[in-house]
């Protein structure tokens, strides 16, 4: 026990928390939000955490983001079992290295429309929470998705096609093995290192939410945007440790679910459509309501790429993931998300 008190407080120093806060009890709150440039942060997980959550259940917090504790992939969730933090909120692609069985939330091609991304999230809901709390030991409180996953290009496109060759940053395994079957060289990396690494030509191209890269900056390096959802949607998971849920009441556990639902979770969802719209305009010339347009050339999407999407999906993806999972986690999957949209896993 000594032990574990001393390695939280070595951790804590310099990410932006006194050992104090690291080891203080469930009422006050070490939270960890997602990028703080992007509106997910700004307009919903900030204003419920720093706001709501005192207000509404008495309780302190305190607030950074990924981009400020500067620990990537997995790394900031696995701190919340030493006592490092409470709350986390981060891309699933980040941490499914650590957890493959969480890889069927967001695999590239299964959904190109919010309707049935919310009842994929929806009928996986139980077991995504399951895998969680076996492989980090913590409680999924939200799922939220950035806008549709979309392609920048710095390299002039028409299409699928042309991605063979180039080199494609990735959020996740899965957004890898997408554009590798399309011939293309997967890139992981961390969405703050893409702007530069795309302007020195470390990567030919980038997929990420299209709000998301304007806002960040990618469309000052790039060329051309490709508005076909092939890296899936960027789930955003809200998960707290499940040694901090446990010591919050009944009544405080069922508080907090209804709070974050209402307002995180539900109005993320509402306005991912509308950020996916106004991203691409804002990236191609359009009337922008974030900021001046940028004036990237718009690559058309026909059904033919969205049939290739499907066919990538099916032949390579998840063939994929059914090489890093057990026979239960693919069974799951099939009679989950694989019955919403008609695709089965063999």
């Amino acid at each position: 026990m000594k032990r574990t008190i001393k390695i939280a407080a070595m951790i804590c120093v310099g990410l932006a928390f006194s050992c104090t806060q690291a080891l203080a009890g469930p009422d006050n709150l070490r939270v960890v939000g997602s990028w703080s440039s992007l509106t997910l942060f700004k307009n919903f997980e900030k204003p419920f955490w720093t706001e709501t959550v005192p207000q509404e259940l008495g309780i302190e917090t305190s607030m950074t983001s990924l981009g400020q504790v500067k620990l990537k992939g997995p790394a900031v969730v696995r701190q919340m079992d030493m006592g490092v933090f409470d709350v986390v909120h981060t891309v699933a692609d980040y941490i499914v290295s650590d957890s493959p069985d969480i890889a069927g939330l967001d695999l590239p091609g299964v959904t190109t429309d919010i309707a049935t991304a919310k009842k994929t999230v929806d009928a996986y809901r139980a077991a995504l929470a399951e895998y969680l709390a076996k492989d980090f030991n913590v409680k999924l409180l939200s799922v939220v998705p950035y806008p549709a996953q979309v392609l920048f290009s710095r390299e002039e496109i028409g299409g699928l096609d042309d991605l063979k060759g180039m080199k494609i940053r990735a959020s996740g395994w899965t957004t890898s093995e997408f554009v590798t079957a399309l011939g293309a060289t997967g890139v992981t990396m961390s969405f703050s290192e893409v702007p530069q690494s795309l302007q020195r030509g470390v990567v030919d191209g980038a997929i990420t939410g299209s709000l998301s890269g304007y806002s960040a900056g990618w469309g000052e390096v790039s060329k051309y945007i490709y508005p076909l959802p092939v890296g899936g949607w960027d789930y955003v998971i809200g998960v707290m440790s499940m040694n901090t849920w446990e010591k919050l009441s009944k009544e405080q556990q069922d508080k907090l679910q209804a709070l974050i639902t209402d307002k995180l979770e539900t109005p993320g969802w509402a306005v991912t459509e509308k950020e996916t719209l106004e991203g691409v305009a804002c990236l191609t010339g359009k009337e922008c309501p974030h900021g001046e347009p940028q004036n990237l050339t718009e690559v058309p999407v026909t059904d033919e790429a969205r049939k290739k999407v499907q066919e990538v999906l099916v032949d390579s993806v998840l063939p994929a993931l059914a090489e890093k999972v057990s026979p239960d986690t693919i069974a799951t999957w099939n009679d989950t998300i694989g019955k919403v949209v008609g695709i089965q896993s063999k």
